[in-house]
């Protein structure tokens, strides 16, 4: 299975090509890939709980609408 790239390894791609290699420090990079690494775990178990809880008969909301409450923002 090919390995795909995420969002922090695209932003950091971005920005070494764009601005300046090693522009942004790598402890930096290593903490942004941590967060992201736990922020997916938990997406991904929530996601599970959900579908235990939706087919309960319990209110379902959609990836979008959470995403958009729990970070306030209005991006698709």
């Amino acid at each position: 299975m090919e390995k795909k790239q995420n969002s922090v390894e695209w932003l950091i791609r971005i920005v070494q090509s764009c601005i300046a290699p090693n522009y942004i420090p790598q402890e930096i990079i290593e903490q942004a890939k941590a967060m992201h690494k736990e922020e997916i775990r938990v997406a991904y178990m929530d996601g599970a709980f959900e579908k235990i809880r939706h087919l309960d008969g319990k209110e379902f909301i959609m990836p979008t609408d959470y995403y958009n409450e729990t970070f306030g923002g209005n991006n698709e």
